[in-house]
């Protein structure tokens, strides 16, 4: 099948935030990176189900988002590494007081609910409208409100941060946080 160029562009212009994105859900760079493979595969395969004139950003988190979904199903009963105690062994420790905070800042966000996680994620650091995370998690631009404002106050509250000068000077991080355009 052969692909407008302007959507094989804006498809491969949207990897570093679906790979974010992936990440935030999946919680594993490796799992994150074959989603991402994934959605490509499938948002190429189904290129011309694609409405001109649309967000593709927003199609394509739609699609990763669902293939997630799906993945989770079928490996929810999987329990690998349960404890983590495998996987803290294959850790460096940072060397950088930034990583550091970006480790503590990175287990904080795991700590959350998917749900809250992904809205935190869309909104605060791939920069979303409430209303396309929205659309995206197929739910009402209320619920992604409430979603957003619970895992802000949740990540406050595990990080012990009282504002955003407490977190460090890293202006992704304080966008999620703070709900501010880090670009």
């Amino acid at each position: 099948m052969r692909l407008d160029p302007a959507v094989r562009d804006a498809m491969l212009g949207a990897v570093p935030s679906l790979r974010a994105y992936a990440i935030s859900l999946c919680r594993n760079v490796d799992r994150a990176d074959d989603l991402v493979q994934e959605t490509l595969l499938r948002a190429w395969a189904h290129a011309d189900s694609f409405e001109a004139g649309t967000n593709m950003s927003a199609w394509l988190f739609t699609i990763l988002r669902n293939a997630f979904h799906s993945e989770y199903r079928k490996r929810r009963r999987e329990v690998p590494d349960g404890d983590g105690t495998y996987a803290a062994t294959l850790k460096s420790q940072p060397e950088q007081h930034s990583r550091l905070q970006f480790r503590e800042f990175r287990d904080a966000l795991a700590q959350l609910p998917i749900d809250q996680c992904e809205a935190l994620v869309l909104v605060g650091a791939s920069g979303f409208s409430y209303e396309q995370a929205a659309d995206i998690c197929g739910c009402a631009v209320g619920t992604i409100k409430s979603r957003v404002n619970r895992a802000r106050s949740r990540l406050a509250e595990i990080m012990a941060i009282d504002s955003a000068d407490d977190f460090g000077p890293d202006r992704e991080q304080r966008a999620v946080l703070t709900g501010t355009d880090h670009r």
